[in-house]
């Protein structure tokens, strides 16, 4: 057999198989496509659960960080600066109301800076747990596709073993008939 002969053969084995496979994922993907529907409308409730669960501690955790640690920060970093500070303290009402301006604008401060690390800590837990989801949602859809390429493999192999048990069984037949009717025929003929 010449060799373009073997590569026409081949190739077009080859696109046999792409359209076979290719209607294979069709078919996979329409009977997947509501699974996937799905796992995007639970994503988006328990996203929307997170936020019903997350938005009142978030607001503990600021009425806590208000009333307890902003103003332990606050005299941390007064005493700071007073141990800084170069200059000797004023005297009289004008020290006290500077002072005091410097103390709300570094309790301010800390406030914002504890605020903000309380803050981007929330958020990066929900985002993990946001990621564990959808990873946990990811897997469950691989499995899903495994067992049914598990299945569609299954089904395959015993329509192909019933199609060949059956051209076995039809093989006997053939001469077993081929037999009986010349039978037929001769028996026809002597009388």
């Amino acid at each position: 057999m010449p060799i373009t002969t073997k590569r026409r053969k081949a190739q077009k084995e080859a696109e046999v198989a792409i359209v076979r496979l290719q209607d294979l994922a069709r078919e996979q993907a329409e009977r997947l496509g509501p699974y996937a529907d799905q796992a995007r409308d639970q994503a988006s409730q328990k996203l929307l659960q997170a936020r019903g669960w997350t938005a009142p501690r978030l607001e503990t955790a600021a009425h806590r960080v208000e009333d307890t640690v902003a103003p332990r920060v606050a005299e941390l970093l007064n005493t700071a600066a007073h141990r800084v500070d170069p200059k000797p303290p004023r005297r009289g009402l004008r020290a006290l109301r500077q002072n005091r301006k410097v103390t709300r604008t570094l309790l301010i401060g800390g406030a914002a800076v504890v605020g903000g690390a309380l803050v981007y800590s929330m958020v990066r837990m929900r985002q993990a747990s946001q990621d564990a989801e959808w990873q946990e949602h990811l897997d469950q859809a691989r499995d899903q596709v495994r067992e049914t390429r598990e299945n569609l493999g299954s089904n395959a192999s015993e329509a192909a073993d019933k199609t060949a048990g059956n051209a076995t069984k039809n093989k006997a037949k053939e001469p077993a008939r081929a037999a009986t009717s010349s039978n037929k025929g001769g028996s026809t003929k002597s009388p």
